[in-house]
């Protein structure tokens, strides 16, 4: 299959509403009919941070460089490779999964997060979400903690970027 990563774009929007949409309602996406939403695409679309991975000109898979003071603040994370990065929002059509998508969209947002003088990632997993941690088992990422947020309990995932 060939596809590229791109910065995503205002043509792109509905598409990645879709796309975030088909998450809502599998296991262990918390998502609901609020977020993520058109403000969250407006927010990240001016800081140039979701990236989106498209096939044959349809995005079927989307990634955001996220800003959160609540999660920068958890005291798990090591002080000594800051500034770290967010990553977050990632999303692969349900169609195109299992298939390593997920994992090419994680290495090119810690590419990116780089880029940008960024010296580690972190992000947050549900704790039972078994398949996302498989996912992001490849890359050797810590787990510094475990912290309870938006109503759910996540295990805290950081890795210094070399």
């Amino acid at each position: 299959m060939d596809y590229n990563i791109v910065l995503a774009s205002e043509q792109d929007r509905q598409q990645i509403l879709d796309l975030y949409e088909e998450q809502k309602g599998r296991e262990f996406c918390p998502w609901d009919e609020d977020y993520p939403s058109n403000e969250t695409i407006d927010f990240d679309l001016s800081r140039d941070a979701l990236f989106v991975m498209k096939a044959d000109g349809k995005v079927i898979a989307a990634i955001s460089l996220e800003v959160d003071e609540d999660v920068d603040n958890l005291v798990c994370w090591n002080r000594d490779i800051f500034p770290g990065g967010e990553l977050a929002r990632i999303a692969v059509t349900p169609s195109m999964q299992n298939r390593g998508l997920a994992r090419k969209m994680m290495q090119h947002g810690m590419e990116a997060l780089k880029e940008r003088g960024y010296k580690s990632v972190h992000f947050l997993v549900n704790k039972y979400n078994v398949k996302a941690i498989k996912c992001y088992a490849i890359f050797g990422y810590n787990v510094v903690g475990e912290c309870h947020m938006y109503d759910q309990d996540f295990l805290c995932y950081e890795k210094e970027l070399i």
